[in-house]
């Protein structure tokens, strides 16, 4: 197993035995000041009802973007980090 895999394995387990589920789970994610990465975010959670905020980093270079959307499971957490990765430039936190 690779060590993003065990990453995602650890972060399963964690949430699994410190989570209720369903509930609601605060995604953060820091992106390049772009419009379209903020979209591409945005896009991994599209259909779900969730509440968005973008906060600009001081010197305006980056964006941290908070996403809290009601999730049904870990394995859902991990699915949406999983699709984010693929985002240029993404740090998840």
């Amino acid at each position: 197993m690779d060590q993003k895999e065990l990453f995602y394995q650890r972060l399963e387990n964690k949430l699994n035995e410190e989570t209720r589920f369903p509930s609601n789970y605060l995604f953060k994610f820091i992106v390049h000041n772009s419009e379209s990465l903020i979209l591409e975010v945005m896009n991994v959670f599209d259909g779900m009802a969730a509440d968005f905020k973008q906060t600009p980093s001081k010197n305006g270079k980056f964006v941290s973007v908070s996403i809290l959307v009601k999730v049904e499971s870990a394995n859902q957490v991990i699915k949406k980090y999983k699709q984010a990765a693929f985002i240029e430039g993404i740090i998840s936190l």
